[in-house]
């Protein structure tokens, strides 16, 4: 039985393609300053305190690398499209379950395995069209002001940000199935992953509380060592995986518990 992942699957298109769309209007705001920027960078650079550079971990920012790592992806992407997917993966049981719709669904024959594993699985369609729609914007936009980005290190940036998103869905999903209120369940993963990510910005600074920055997503995927460096990630990503798998299946087991009336 599909007809959950089809449902599900249609309702996250719209809210993707705005998502696309916002992100090309972004990127075609900073492609259009940063020949302008790139002529003062360096006393631009140097205006900034050493600990805002660390904070954000910018790099580069001459470079359009690193310009737009910084300007697009070290906020827009790793914080605001984390926000998404967790925010949505959070309505995703509980909604169902305030507005009596689970009881019907469950009527049919269909586990309650099956029931969650579908809603998680049309994911599909944000990660798709997200990250096909916005690498081909920044890549057109960095060809259009001759500063070609190398098109290998932008799918890897978007790529290896999968398993990173996966990680901020299976925060919502187990909110989702934790707690009663669609609102308290949004709101607590959107805020788990706005804490998470100063977490692991924060502890950057100090190499004594480093090590806790270890436990947040954010730390696993590195989109200016991507961009700026080359430098890919794959065992992290491969981390990421499989911290989404076990959110996914203590969410899961979670579930079968619950009482939902």
């Amino acid at each position: 039985m599909t007809a959950i992942f089809r449902l599900e699957s249609k309702k996250r298109v719209r809210g993707s393609v705005i998502l696309v769309a916002v992100f090309a209007v972004l990127s075609a705001m900073y492609f259009s300053i940063f020949p302008e920027y790139e002529e003062d960078a360096e006393a631009l650079i140097d205006a900034f305190p050493e600990y805002m550079l660390d904070f954000f971990g910018l790099e580069a920012l001459h470079t359009i690398e690193g310009f737009i790592a910084a300007e697009i992806y070290s906020f827009f992407w790793v914080l605001l499209v984390g926000i998404y997917f967790a925010y949505i993966s959070a309505g995703m049981i509980v909604k169902d379950i305030d507005r009596r719709r689970m009881d019907l669904t469950l009527s049919n024959p269909v586990s309650r395995e099956s029931v969650i594993l579908q809603k998680v699985a049309s994911l599909w369609v944000p990660l798709v069209i997200l990250n096909t729609g916005v690498p081909v914007i920044v890549y057109g936009g960095s060809v259009l002001i001759g500063n070609t980005i190398n098109p290998e290190a932008i799918v890897l940036v978007h790529l290896l940000s999968v398993p990173y998103l996966l990680v901020c869905a299976g925060i919502g999903i187990l909110c989702s199935v934790l707690i009663d209120r669609v609102r308290t369940a949004q709101a607590t993963a959107f805020g788990l992953v706005i804490v998470l990510w100063l977490i692991d910005s924060a502890s950057a600074l100090d190499e004594e509380y480093e090590w806790v920055g270890d436990l947040t997503p954010s730390r696993y995927y590195d989109e200016t060592a991507i961009l700026v460096r080359e430098e890919y990630a794959y065992a992290d990503a491969g981390l990421l995986t499989l911290a989404f798998v076990f959110l996914l299946g203590v969410s899961v087991l979670l579930f079968i518990r619950r009482d939902i009336h």
